[in-house]
């Protein structure tokens, strides 16, 4: 087993790399995404026995390294970007959070008696990670204090549960397409014998947003061309490092004071706020490396939740969890798709949207480019990156909520 310090945090760095290399590497594998393979990789090495269940590393980790990659993710986040996402895609990805919040809401009144005490807790985190991503997942646990053990578990129905809904945004266009109006870029292909529409230059399209500005080529592709956001390269300077690592740590211990100066607002939304303000300033828009350095970071995380994932432990409560979990994104999906069809909007905005709040901007990227809907690659990642910010938010206020509520308490 390894125990000292230094080793376990090669071990953890190594695992995060094997991750990504894994998702880069085999298409297959691409599709459970680098998240799901680093928590895979940690639980297989805490089953194993070759890993202790607690060190000061793991500590350290879920500590200020997490806080530290929540602050640069959401300093790349760009408030000025949300008018390019356009009112459709703004509209979308509102019905898509709302339907988040209904969901954990409902949620949370039919399993008040399996989570108890909980309840509150749990709605929260879920409102958050299916309202930004793994990131909200990350900052509303840790504002919650959602005990270790349904950590686990929610984080393995999280993961398997936005695996099912990705496949289900590719499959549901296709079927329900006939009810809904057309997605831009298509209806040239539903007219027989219409002309393919032209290519649009996506250069564009992923040049942008923070974590899509690179030099050189894409390391990997899409069958279009569309880089992956993980796998860009990106130019960045020591002076980048530097500012970079002297802003991080100041929001840290910004948040720390105003969070033990104001203890009725959790600290991760001061760290939420701080880092959003920071990231408009006109020196700090944008800034190179914040995206992948703090995706790099979250991804230690994500090994060290792999490593509390103890099959017993996720066994014990994951299959309540699973349906709790299934419940929530149900409902979402019922609330974007048939407010959607209310609201005339076309049915690739509502599934590129839908996906930016359950999984993120990489998988809001990754149903765009696989449906072909090229005009919505852009919008769909900077919705996704507006979710980070949102979700924060949502996920607090609806725990507080349901806490209010006294829903399972």
């Amino acid at each position: 087993m390894i125990r000292d310090p230094l080793a376990l945090s090669a071990l953890i760095a190594g695992v995060t790399a094997v991750a990504f290399w894994l998702d880069h590497r085999f298409p297959a594998l691409s599709r459970l995404g680098a998240s799901l393979i680093a928590i895979v990789l940690g639980a297989l090495l805490s089953n194993l026995g070759l890993v202790p269940v607690s060190s000061p590393v793991y500590d350290m980790i879920t500590g200020p390294v997490t806080s530290l990659a929540i602050a640069w993710l959401l300093l790349s986040v760009n408030l000025s970007d949300v008018k390019k996402a356009g009112a459709r895609m703004l509209g979308a990805y509102g019905l898509a959070a709302a339907g988040t919040a209904a969901g954990a809401f409902i949620g949370a009144l039919v399993f008040a008696g399996v989570f108890g005490g909980d309840t509150w807790r749990l709605s929260g985190v879920l409102t958050g990670t299916f309202t930004g991503g793994s990131v909200n997942f990350v900052s509303v646990g840790r504002a919650v204090e959602l005990p270790e053990r349904l950590f686990a578990g929610a984080t393995a129905a999280d993961a398997l549960i936005t695996g099912i809904w990705m496949g289900a945004t590719l499959l549901l266009p296709v079927w329900l397409a006939r009810f809904f109006p057309p997605t831009p870029g298509e209806a040239y292909r539903r007219e027989p014998g219409g002309e393919a529409p032209q290519a649009r230059d996506t250069s564009e399209l992923v040049s942008r947003p923070p974590h899509t500005r690179g030099v050189g080529p894409a390391a990997h592709e899409d069958p279009e061309g569309v880089p992956h956001p993980f796998f860009l390269k990106e130019s960045v300077s020591t002076l980048d490092l530097a500012v970079l690592g002297a802003v991080g740590v100041a929001l840290l211990l910004g948040s720390s004071f105003l969070g033990t100066l104001i203890p009725q607002i959790p600290s991760i939304l001061w760290l939420t706020t701080l880092a959003l303000l920071v990231g408009q300033l006109k020196g700090m828009a944008r800034p190179q490396g914040a995206f992948p350095l703090g995706t790099l970071l979250l991804h230690f995380f994500f090994v060290v939740i792999g490593i509390f994932s103890r099959i017993s432990e996720i066994l014990a409560v994951g299959l309540e969890v699973f349906w709790l979990v299934l419940l929530v994104v149900a409902v979402h999906g019922v609330v974007v798709y048939g407010g959607g069809r209310l609201a005339r909007l076309d049915v690739g905005t509502l599934s590129v949207a839908s996906q930016a709040a359950v999984g993120g901007p990489s998988s809001a990227l990754a149903v765009a480019v696989s449906r072909e809907w090229r005009g919505l690659v852009l919008p769909g990642i900077i919705v996704g990156l507006l979710g980070y910010a949102v979700g924060n938010y949502l996920g607090v206020g609806v725990a507080v909520l349901v806490r209010t509520f006294g829903i399972g308490l």
